[in-house]
């Protein structure tokens, strides 16, 4: 489906859409995403009647049950200027599936148009709608790798934003995983309805991620994130994927404390 037109996101204040799984299983991502677009000056507002997008229901084919999570949606943001989600799939599904979901209907297709151009994924909407890839964060020394979530990826083209945060915090080293664009097996119900499958998928992911000399592995979907470390967890595998607004927050909080360069020497202090 064509991108629909979209209005310039700068100079106006963000209402967050932290998505059901976050708000449910990783609340500190959420707050990592506040606290990256505060220190960026922005202005963030979290309506507090959200609930889900409607993406579950949308994708096992139920439509008028999505349809009915997606209009309480556009009438929860509905005052909203710029929509910020950090999540690739559940902004595919506000871009590319809210307008189609709501075809026959003038009304709300055209609310639901209007939801889709103001609504950026939170990496997007850093790097391509406010211009911005360096926050001035600091690590130690890190080695980061990727895995590209398949609706960020594929239906947003979302892969070099989030590395060129990532890559711009002082002391990461990008490394480059082998298959980092290939499908963790998540998908969603696919992971329930086909879950050989899906093993297969996951298992070939963390073979990648085992021969990826990182330290860190990041992502922009916490579904994928949930997939991948569950598999991680039950073969005892040390590595573990975060969300890349965790690794943004941190190295800013990172930044605030001095270095030993910074940091005087007393005894030299008159």
């Amino acid at each position: 489906m064509a991108e629909l037109a979209r209005p310039s996101p700068r100079n106006k204040p963000v209402s967050l859409f932290v998505t059901c799984i976050i708000d449910a299983l990783y609340p500190p991502t959420g707050i990592a995403v506040v606290e990256v677009l505060e220190h960026l000056g922005l202005e963030v507002r979290f309506p507090q009647a959200q609930t889900c997008c409607g993406q579950p229901g949308f994708n096992s084919g139920f439509h008028d049950d999505a349809r009915r999570v997606a209009r309480h949606f556009l009438q929860v943001f509905a005052d909203a200027e710029v929509i910020v989600t950090p999540s690739g799939s559940c902004a595919t599904m506000l871009r590319h599936y809210y307008p189609q979901l709501f075809a026959a209907d003038p009304v709300w297709h055209e609310r639901a148009c209007r939801a889709a151009r103001i609504t950026w994924e939170f990496s997007e909407f850093l790097v391509d709608g406010l211009g911005i890839s360096d926050l001035g964060a600091r690590l130690a020394p890190t080695r980061v790798a990727f895995h590209d979530a398949c609706h960020g990826l594929r239906g947003l083209g979302l892969q070099a934003q989030a590395r060129a945060l990532a890559g711009q915090v002082e002391g990461v080293t990008l490394v480059e995983m082998q298959g980092a664009q290939q499908c963790c097996g998540f998908g969603g119900l696919f992971a329930i309805k086909l879950a050989d499958i899906s093993n297969a998928m996951l298992q070939e992911k963390m073979q990648a991620i085992e021969s990826t000399p990182a330290d860190v592995f990041l992502t922009g979907d916490c579904s994928c994130l949930t997939h991948i470390n569950g598999g991680l967890a039950r073969q005892k595998r040390p590595q573990r994927l975060r969300h890349v607004a965790d690794l943004l927050a941190e190295g800013l909080r990172d930044a605030k404390v001095p270095t030993a360069a910074q940091t005087p020497d007393l005894e030299e202090m008159p």
